[in-house]
This record gives C-alpha cells, structure tokens and sequence, in this order.
C-alpha cells in the first residue's frame, strides 16, 4: 500500500514510523520533516499527506506533530481526507472500522514505540464497517 507519512519534526517516533511501515511492506511518501526542502510547519506538512490521499497519489495518511491535534485538524480541512486522532489501538481500530478513516493522526510526544506498533497493527487490520448506520454516517460526511 502507499502511504503519505508527514512529521514537523523529527521528534518522538517521527522517524521509526517510517522505518516501521515500510518493514510493513508499504511505500511511503515523506512530506515536512521527513522530506528534505518541504516546509515543515504541520499545517503545511499534514496538509500534503492528506492531499496525497484525496487525489489518489496514496492511498491512507499518517500524519504527526507534537500533539497530534494540529496534524489532525489540518487534514480535515482537506476534501475527501477523514483524519482521526488516536493514541491506542482501540481508537485506531474503531477509527478504520467505524468511521473509515484514511488519515491516522499521531502525537510525536506521546506514542511510545510500542504503542506505535498496537496502533499500527490495529489500523492496517480493521476493515471499514459495511453496516447501513456506519456507511450512511461515513457518507453524510461529503454533505457537511
């Protein structure tokens, strides 16, 4: 699968998510921090990922800053990226299922390595819900 990964910083688990999805088997797209001449800054950076998946260059987003929550807010103001916050595996299993999330967000200080691999199985494991409520809800989505 290809995957647009964007980092303000190579702070935290920055750089092993990289190393991590592609020991995954997956091709990754670096944007901000992780590449070099792009802006950095997670609005910018979050922004790119989430496009990359909206226009069809990736096909799911991981995208990181200090807290998680400008990288998340960032992406979905793009048109077609639902990004989702998570700091465990539960969240993210829930996110991919329920909501069909295409953008994982992560926080860069608190995901610890080990988390960062829960949170990674349970993404890539969890099938979008075919269920009538979930869909209808996924779809609202492009209404509001």
């Amino acid at each position: 699968m290809r995957i647009s990964v964007a980092a303000d910083s190579l702070d935290g688990v920055a750089g092993r998510l990289v190393a991590e999805l592609r020991g995954r088997g997956h091709e990754v797209v670096t944007h901000g921090a992780l590449s070099d001449g792009e802006r950095d800054d997670w609005a910018w950076a979050s922004e790119a990922a989430a496009r990359d998946v909206a226009e069809g260059r990736a096909e799911q987003a991981v995208v990181c800053c200090w807290t998680g929550t400008g990288a998340s807010i960032a992406a979905n103001k793009v048109r077609g990226a639902r990004a989702a916050l998570c700091a465990d595996a539960y969240t993210a299993d829930g996110a991919r299922r329920w909501n069909d999330a295409n953008v994982l967000a992560l926080s860069l200080r608190l995901t610890s390595a080990v988390v960062l691999g829960e949170i990674l199985d349970a993404w890539f494991s969890a099938e979008p819900s075919t269920d009538a409520a979930d869909t209808a809800n996924v779809a609202h989505l492009a209404d509001i």
